[in-house]
């Protein structure tokens, strides 16, 4: 059973199209995500408050999640955490100092996750920050080349800072637990779509990074539906779990891969033409260095990525000088350039 091609029947509306992230001054961060958090299921994918106490083992890795009164924070909680990290690395990218504290727009978050921003949203913003507070985690999980084993909230604490008149939160500070911290300073992170924001469903949320990050420095990626159910911590019964990756198969609505049932009960996941990280001409580490000072405050990883795409998607022609290639790019698709990056 193959998917079609992709489409966006399955996705949420683009609310802001503008696609802009701000806060702390950073312009255009790229969707963020940490390794660890996307290997493992400590999200929750149900849609009402899960209060079971959960412990996963693979390959001598322990998790361990222990909810509050409240339930374990959801998948799309986690928007939170991939918000504040994105921020982060675009910080860190640009050569600024950064902390485990942030102060955050609670609008611009709405924004950047592509939420509505009625009042109900900001009550709902509230209730996520009371679910990832509360989440404990138990778990001997690397994050920066240093395995602990160790028990944190997902956030360490949160604190409204202002609030309009009409009670609505404006400005939020949120510290983040040293272990995402440590993530976040070694670079354990993936930059995802930003489509990612307009899944609907819990667990084409979840399949998203899981393929994205098995997927990632390889064209292809197969698993049994058996793995990707233990994977995706997924209480559905196998045969539930089964048919909806059929679904998901149909409506071929996961941003940048495409999906194919395949004998034996095996998932077979592939990118949609475009060029897998590590992939394409190099780029010497000075290059990098350049780009950046060319286009402050902002993720020059990220702008890596889309020249590979683009010199992908327009023949993978023979480069004389890799670097002066992607330089020249970065040049012509600065703001207020006179011609465009093709």
């Amino acid at each position: 059973m193959a998917g079609g091609v992709a489409g966006s029947g399955g996705l949420l509306p683009d609310r802001h199209p503008t696609g802009d992230f701000f806060v702390c001054g950073i312009f255009d961060a790229s969707p963020k995500d940490d390794l660890a958090s996307m290997e493992h299921p400590v999200f929750s994918l149900a849609t009402r408050p899960d209060r079971r106490i959960l412990r996963y083992e693979r390959g001598g890795k322990t998790v361990e999640v222990i909810p509050s009164v409240k339930g374990r924070a959801t998948i799309h909680d986690k928007d939170i955490l991939i918000y504040c990290v994105s921020q982060l690395m675009a910080a860190m990218n640009a050569g600024q100092e950064i902390s485990r504290k942030l102060q955050i727009k609670a609008y611009d978050l709405l924004v950047a996750t592509n939420r509505d921003t009625s009042g109900d949203a900001y009550a709902r913003l509230r209730e996520a920050f009371e679910r990832l507070a509360g989440t404990r985690i138990t778990t001997n999980l690397e994050t920066g080349g240093l395995q602990t084993t160790s028990g944190f909230g997902l956030i360490e604490s949160w604190e409204i800072v202002r609030r309009s008149r009409g009670g609505r939160m404006i400005s939020v500070s949120v510290t983040l637990s040293e272990w995402l911290f440590r993530a976040v300073v070694s670079k354990s992170v993936l930059t995802l779509s930003r489509d990612y924001f307009r899944l609907r469903k819990p667990l084409e949320r979840r399949l998203y990074e899981l393929v994205r990050k098995h997927c990632g420095r390889q064209r292809h990626w197969r698993a049994s539906v058996t793995t990707l159910h233990a994977k995706s911590g997924s209480t559905a019964p196998l045969r539930v779990f089964r048919a909806a990756l059929r679904r998901m198969i149909a409506e071929a609505s996961l941003p940048d891969y495409h999906l194919e049932e395949v004998p034996g009960d095996i998932i077979a996941f592939s990118r949609r033409d475009q060029v897998v990280d590590g992939d394409g001409p190099l780029l010497a580490p000075g290059t990098l260095e350049a780009a950046r000072a060319l286009c402050p405050g902002v993720d020059v990883y990220a702008l890596e990525a889309e020249w590979r795409s683009w010199w992908a998607d327009t023949g993978r022609k023979p480069l004389k000088s890799a670097d002066a290639a992607f330089l020249g790019w970065v040049k012509r698709r600065r703001p207020g350039a006179g011609g465009k990056a093709g």
